[in-house]
């Protein structure tokens, strides 16, 4: 990665090449220098090229293929299609084989996936309980009031008989032939200290009976859940101090460029690292193990040592994707040996992105420098991978219509970050491949088909990890 203009016109890893933005003039005719609209060339906001118009889309290329990144003859080829780079990475982590399931403490479990269903170890409720304060009643009142009230926690009560009553308190055990429980703003006493109904009575109101939930031996959940607070909630209630569950796969960040910096203001051409920062939490937020961030320069050789070192099961570094003078991921990959399983996808931001198969089976996804360049290779091929390793489900897919029309790539795919209003997605300004601010601020990204979407358009949609209300909180 290099400070924005510092590399050669083949390394501009995101933004368009004059092809390109050829062909986007030409599918939009509006953005033509002295357009005027309503012209009969003009095309609808969003409208598709030809070719996808009459329904017929321009073929995609098959894994394999190539990348986006320019070869070394400076042409650039086809990248992997979007959703079979996505396949291609789940087959990826499937190959990869299973993974030995660990016993966790309930404390540890948050955000693991459960190896074996969750069968409950006791009857939910284990006992009769009362729903309520008030008092628990046997037969039709009035009833005369024990001195002694039934509290939780506490062991069985003595049974009742018609016409008696105690005093009982939320979760308490419901003394046996009590007929129903009697709210403390139901009952009232008279001058013989009977307890009298203020409304009717009616048989089991207000008692939580045996096995209400589930029953000793149930299936609650099956393997592959993730655990969530509520899991473990269920799980504690249901009489575990521990599960089954798949480890989170290791996972090092090779950060490259000699022109970041880890703190400070921008100065003499050096920039922020935003990577170093985001790419950890978000990360583990996949379900993954991470450890410190390492940073290496434009320098093969200490590219080569940091990849070869690396015990983690899945390598990720960020830049170095493309094909110019100090982009070394490439060369290095193919200096080691590995396999490349998609070289460059058709997904903008983010099109030189890559997954590799290392010697040793392990795997390696290069993302792009460009901060939303790399988000994109996040969401397309490590999301697919981790998920296949760590045994988690594939997310239901779901589409919601535009607030705004969306302007597509010609050829590619665009991810382009988004707020959820109500039941509208609407476009946010900031998606520039080098920009953070739009992405900070969205739900979701839509999956915007070439050509582009028009305003209320149905378009697929990527959760945010943190958005999801599955497992937000799992950033540690």
């Amino acid at each position: 990665m290099s400070a924005p203009g510092a590399r050669t016109g083949a390394e501009t890893e995101d933004d368009l090449d004059v092809e390109e933005a050829l062909a986007l003039v030409q599918s939009h005719p509006e953005a033509r220098p002295g357009h005027r609209p309503g012209s009969p060339s003009a095309a609808p906001s969003g409208a598709r090229p030809a070719a996808s118009s009459a329904g017929n889309p321009p073929p995609s290329p098959g894994p394999g293929q190539g990348g986006a990144p320019a070869s070394s003859s400076g042409r650039r080829h086809r990248g992997t299609a979007w959703p079979e780079a996505r396949a291609v990475a789940v087959r990826a982590g499937t190959r990869a084989g299973h993974r030995e399931p660990v016993s966790v403490p309930l404390d540890a479990v948050l955000g693991l996936t459960l190896a074996a269903p969750l069968d409950a170890l006791t009857d939910l409720p284990p006992f009769d309980t009362s729903a309520m304060d008030g008092w628990a009643v046997a037969g039709p009142g009035p009833w005369t009031v024990r001195d002694e009230g039934v509290l939780a926690g506490h062991a069985e009560p003595a049974p009742l008989v018609d016409g008696e009553a105690v005093r009982i308190a939320t979760g308490a055990r419901v003394p046996a032939d009590a007929t129903a429980v009697l709210r403390s703003e139901h009952g009232r006493g008279d001058a013989q200290g009977r307890l009298h109904p203020a409304r009717e009575v009616v048989p089991g109101q207000d008692i939580r009976p045996r096995g209400q939930e589930c029953r000793s031996g149930d299936r609650l959940l099956p393997a592959g859940t993730v655990a969530t607070p509520a899991v473990l909630g269920l799980a504690a209630a249901a009489g575990y101090d521990t599960l089954a569950a798949v480890p989170r796969p290791r996972v090092d960040v090779l950060v490259l460029g000699d022109e970041l910096l880890g703190t400070g203001l921008p100065h003499d051409g050096l920039i922020r690292d935003a990577l170093g920062p985001m790419l950890p939490p978000w990360l583990r937020a996949m379900g993954a193990e991470t450890g410190g961030v390492e940073r290496v320069g434009d320098d093969a050789e200490a590219l080569h040592r940091a990849i070869t070192g690396s015990r983690a099961e899945l390598v990720v570094t960020t830049g170095g994707t493309a094909a110019g003078p100090v982009d070394h991921v490439h060369p290095t990959l193919r200096r080691i040996g590995a396999e490349l399983l998609v070289d460059g996808v058709a997904v903008r931001p983010g099109h030189p992105m890559l997954l590799a198969r290392l010697p040793d089976g392990r795997h390696l996804v290069g993302l792009p420098g460009n901060p939303l360049a790399a988000v994109s290779g996040l969401l397309t091929l490590a999301e697919p991978l981790l998920r296949a390793l760590t045994a988690r489900p594939v997310p239901e897919p779901y589409t919601l219509p535009l607030g705004d029309a969306v302007q597509g790539h010609p050829r590619d795919t665009r991810l382009v970050p988004v707020v959820l209003r109500g039941d509208r997605a609407l476009p946010l300004r900031y998606n520039g491949p080098a920009m953070l601010r739009g992405i900070a601020a969205a739900d979701a990204l839509a999956v915007v088909p070439p050509g582009g979407a028009r305003s209320g358009q149905e378009t697929e949609l990527l959760d945010l990890p943190w958005a999801t209300g599955g497992i937000g909180v799992c950033f540690t």
